[in-house]
C-alpha cells in the first residue's frame, strides 16, 4: 500500500497527517484541545498560510528520519475556504513537484463523511449521510450520499430552510454534520432529520479515500489541477434543494 501526505485546510482547522499501508503513522493539526468543562473551538481567521509550511515540515522530517518513502500527495478539493484551499493546493503541487510524487485530489465533502460512518457503523441501512460546510448566514456546501458513499445529490451551494431536502426526508433518514450543519438545526425539523456533533474534518480522515484513488490511478495533474471553488455561488442564486 502507498505511504501518502495528507494535506486539509478547506476549513478554519488546518491538518496534517501521513498514512502507510491504511494506518495514520503521523498527524498533527490545529484544533485546539477541549479544556476541562467547555468545548473545543476552532478560531476564526487562523492564519493557514504560517500554520500549514510546519506542520508540513514536521511530517516530512518524521518520515525522512524514519526513511519512509512518499507515493503521493493527497490535498483537500473543495468545496471550501477559498483562500485555504488555495494554500492547501500550492502546498501540495509544490511538494508533489519537488519530489516526483503523484497528486490526489480528495472531495472535501467525501472525507467530511468518513469520521462518522466509522464511527456509526450502526446507522440504518437505507440512511443517508449529509456533510455541511459553513458559507454565510443560511448557505452551506452540501450533499447527500447513502452509508457506501454513492452520490445521491451532488455537491452544490444551498440556501437551507425547512424544506431543504425534504423529498429525500420523506424516505430516509438522513444524518447532518460539519460545521454548516448545527445552524440548521432550527430550521430542519422533519423528525427523520438528526444531527451529529463535534464532526471535525481533518487531513487524517482523507486516507481510505485517497489510497482507493491510489490504487485505481485516479492521479490529478500537478500542474492544472485546481480545486472545487464553487465560483458561480452567488447569495442570490444559490441553488435550493427541494
Amino acid at each position: 500500500m502507498p505511504v501518502i501526505l495528507h494535506i486539509e485546510t478547506s476549513t478554519d482547522i488546518c491538518s496534517v497527517a501521513v498514512s502507510q499501508d491504511s494506518a495514520v503513522i503521523f498527524q498533527t493539526d490545529n484544533l485546539p484541545k477541549e479544556k476541562e468543562g467547555e468545548q473545543a473551538n476552532v478560531s476564526k481567521g487562523t492564519n493557514h498560510a504560517s500554520v500549514l509550511g510546519v506542520m508540513v515540515d514536521e511530517a516530512l522530517s518524521f518520515t525522512d528520519n524514519h526513511a519512509i518513502p512518499f507515493d503521493a500527495v493527497a490535498v483537500s478539493a473543495g468545496p471550501g475556504s477559498y483562500t485555504g484551499l488555495r494554500i492547501g493546493v500550492s502546498m501540495a503541487k509544490g511538494i508533489a513537484y519537488a519530489r516526483d510524487l503523484k497528486l490526489l485530489a480528495v472531495p472535501t465533502l467525501e472525507a467530511l463523511c468518513v469520521p462518522v460512518l466509522l464511527v456509526h457503523d450502526d446507522l440504518p441501512e437505507d440512511a443517508l449521510v449529509c456533510p455541511m460546510l459553513d458559507a454565510r448566514r443560511m448557505e452551506v456546501y452540501t450533499a447527500l450520499y447513502t452509508r457506501a458513499l454513492r452520490p445521491v445529490v451532488d455537491v452544490a451551494p444551498v440556501v437551507v430552510d425547512e424544506k431543504t431536502f425534504e423529498e429525500h426526508l420523506n424516505e430516509h433518514p438522513i444524518y447532518f454534520f460539519g460545521n454548516g450543519a448545527e445552524k440548521c438545526k432550527a430550521v430542519i425539523k422533519h423528525p427523520n432529520a438528526h444531527f451529529f456533533d463535534g464532526v471535525p474534518l481533518l487531513a487524517k480522515y482523507m486516507s481510505p479515500l485517497a489510497e482507493k484513488k491510489f490504487l485505481r490511478e485516479e492521479f490529478a495533474d500537478v500542474a492544472y489541477f485546481e480545486p472545487n471553488y464553487l465560483k458561480e455561488f452567488q447569495a442570490t442564486t444559490a441553488k435550493k434543494l427541494l
